[in-house]
């Protein structure tokens, strides 16, 4: 009786042992899987931000300001035009300072953006990927005074639990307040309504 009792706390204490090292890995593996999982959804966030960051200068320069809409943006992607300008020096000039543009042809706006990329789907551009009911980025654009001058500016952005959704929620609480410590956005974004910049967030780290 006493032996089988000896065998059957082994067990008990073989299973416990079992039980608190699986813990310990699965405390060590949670953050990696996480930080994994952020990384691989924000490479695709950062190329539609990249995207829209792309429209918005096109749409500038043909417009001479940017734009708020993306209905707006979208329809000027889907028909608009830019120019191919071939720059070469003036043969008048013997200073060799001036220039002659000379437009050699047109390039569709939507070829510029997509690229090379066969499933790209301009209609896609103001969905955020990953967003559970699927939601759009928020997009602003106005005008800043710098030196008494108003300068064009945008902004486009997304919060991370709008693309980290369906990940562990904690750890989405702490990269927001760890951001937010520091007074940085917490989330992914792209231009500024405060400064005359088209930089993403995530190329100021």
């Amino acid at each position: 009786m006493k032996k089988g009792l000896n065998i059957l706390i082994n067990v008990l204490l073989f299973a416990v042992v079992v039980f608190l090292a699986w813990q310990v890995v699965k405390s060590i593996q949670a953050p990696i899987k996480f930080n994994k999982a952020q990384a691989e959804r924000e490479t695709k966030v950062v190329q539609r931000l990249i995207d829209i960051r792309n429209a918005e200068v096109l749409y500038k320069n043909a417009n001479s300001s940017y734009t708020n809409s993306f209905d707006s943006l979208i329809a000027f992607c889907q028909t608009a035009e830019i120019p191919i300008v071939n720059i070469i020096p003036d043969p008048a000039d013997t200073t060799f300072t001036r220039t002659i543009n000379d437009t050699i042809g047109y390039v569709k706006v939507m070829d510029s953006i997509a690229g090379k990329r066969e499933n790209f789907n301009i209609n896609e551009l103001s969905l955020v990927p990953f967003s559970e009911p699927q939601q759009k980025f928020e997009l602003e654009a106005g005008t800043i005074k710098r030196n008494g001058i108003d300068i064009p500016v945008f902004e486009a952005r997304t919060p991370y639990e709008v693309y980290l959704i369906g990940l562990d929620q904690q750890r989405i609480l702490n990269a927001k307040a760890e951001k937010e410590s520091i007074n940085r956005y917490a989330g992914l974004k792209v231009g500024s309504m405060d400064e005359a910049s088209t930089d993403g967030n995530w190329e100021k780290l």
